[in-house]
């Protein structure tokens, strides 16, 4: 074994940056205030900036920002207790799971294969008169939106929540429904993570809500805050799920430097995709549109059954690999007794993603090499 390509390295990741988070870990420590306040407020109103939305609340992580979202439809009418919504079956859990917390009905559909997306075709498919939502998944960072999608919710009068754990910065060929491009600000909320391993991720657990709704806006930030729309008047039986003000100021200095990520990532991605070159192996779409695809994942699939060989050998050949994700939802012990409509893409393809390294750390040398070792390979 000549090197190792570590599947990703936090510490290198956050190497550029080392400076500028000390010194803003001291600027909140100076601070007195350790809850709330003007480190929280500030990144507040830059991502909604960033993003082009007017109304950005803070919370604890990314599933709590899906979790708060569906809890504030349903308490404020828009959603009820037993309505469906429809969610890719391929996601990660976090997606199903807050669902199945504010006491609606995750109904799972298979994805498109190629793009690993859910399609307005899919969507169309789990209608139902119990229908009342949808959870667009931007898994791996490739934004699930076009105009058929927007088109189905819009002619079914669907709310729609964005699950955009890995996708901050992508952007939309297509408008949202309140004209902008950006992840998380294309329906009528979105929900971010900025989990450490993100491509801008906090020094520990942070997410937040996006939406052009102030009513929506208002009740996420009560119910994130113990229910109470101000001090010691709780309007709504609530949690503690806000956003550390430490962390907001991590994540202000790395925000503006998003772009400048995703670039490095894209460049990456394209590399693998000119080098690899096994008829084993599918290589996930490069599309024209640059920016709809951010790479937080670079996931291939491998067929015929040969994933885990696969793995196995390119460890042995010094390359990390990891699987995102294995078991799906509906396969997990939590849901496996829980009915559903058949799912054969997304059962065939847990068995064959292996996600390569991408992230800041590996060089574009490095995928070259990494791709003349999957090239090599002999099963």
């Amino acid at each position: 074994m000549d090197r190792l390509f570590p599947f990703l390295d936090l510490g290198k990741v956050n190497e550029p940056y080392i400076e500028a988070l000390s010194e803003a870990a001291v600027r909140v420590v100076k601070s007195g205030r350790y809850i709330g306040g003007e480190e929280v407020e500030s990144f507040e109103r830059e991502l909604g900036n960033y993003l082009g939305a007017p109304y950005i609340i803070g919370v604890s992580n990314g599933l709590d920002a899906l979790r708060l979202t569906l809890r504030a439809w349903v308490v404020t009418g828009r959603l009820t207790v037993g309505d469906e919504v429809i969610v890719p079956a391929n996601t990660y859990v976090a997606s199903v799971l807050a669902i199945s917390d504010a006491g609606l009905v995750p109904v799972l559909a298979d994805p498109d294969e190629m793009s690993m997306n859910i399609t307005a075709e899919g969507i169309k498919r789990h209608l139902s008169a119990k229908t009342r939502a949808v959870m667009p998944v931007h898994l791996y960072g490739r934004v699930a939106w076009d105009r058929d999608i927007r088109d189905v919710v819009e002619d079914n009068g669907l709310l729609v929540l964005e699950d955009c754990a890995q996708a901050i910065g992508a952007r939309s060929v297509w408008q949202g429904l309140h004209g902008g491009v950006m992840a998380g600000a294309l329906g009528h909320a979105g929900a971010l993570s900025f989990y450490p391993t993100k491509n801008t991720g906090a020094l520990g657990d942070a997410g937040a809500v996006v939406t052009h709704d102030a009513e929506l806006a208002a009740t996420v930030r009560a119910l994130a805050n113990y229910g109470a729309d101000r001090r010691y008047h709780n309007i709504y039986q609530g949690f503690n799920c806000r956003l550390d003000p430490l962390q907001a100021a991590m994540l202000r200095v790395k925000l503006p430097f998003t772009d400048r990520e995703n670039a490095d990532r894209f460049e990456k991605a394209l590399a693998y995709w000119r080098t690899i070159d096994r008829k084993d192996v599918i290589k996930p779409l490069m599309s024209a549109a640059v920016t709809d695809c951010v790479w937080h994942q670079y996931v291939i699939r491998v067929t015929d059954g040969r994933r885990d060989e696969f793995q196995k050998k390119l460890a042995e050949l010094g390359v990390e690999t990891d699987i995102h994700y294995a078991v799906p939802p509906h396969m997990q012990p939590c849901y496996r007794d829980k009915p559903h409509l058949p799912l054969p893409v997304t059962e065939r393809i847990a068995g064959e993603l292996l996600s390569l390294p991408i992230a800041r750390g590996t060089t574009v040398d490095d995928v070259v090499e990494i791709s003349r070792i999957i090239n090599s390979i002999e099963l």
